[in-house]
């Protein structure tokens, strides 16, 4: 996600010379985020499918597939999401 690549410019008192874009970027992802987090839900109920067929059928590297998918679902959700929505508003005030 570009807006997280910012972050090391932004905290060194930056401003990225695309910043309307970013907006615009973390807009829509902000007006987005219930249906990209109702998707999510979706994925997780059927890798919790995946995860117990993988399990009767002894294959812990689906297993662990299906593990690594949902923790990465989670931290978009609590981290990566939130974190570009907060960027985009922290270009939104350097604009006034």
């Amino acid at each position: 996600m570009p807006p997280q690549g910012l972050l090391a410019l932004l905290a060194d008192g930056k401003l990225p010379p695309d910043r309307d874009a970013v907006i615009t970027m973390t807009e829509r992802l902000r007006k987005d985020l219930a249906h990209m987090l109702q998707e999510h839900q979706a994925i997780v109920i059927e890798l919790h499918k995946l995860i117990d067929a993988a399990k009767n059928e002894n294959k812990p590297e689906f297993v662990h597939f299906a593990e690594k998918l949902k923790l990465h679902a989670r931290t978009e959700e609590e981290v990566l999401y939130p974190a570009a929505i907060l960027i985009g508003k922290y270009l939104k005030l350097k604009k006034d």
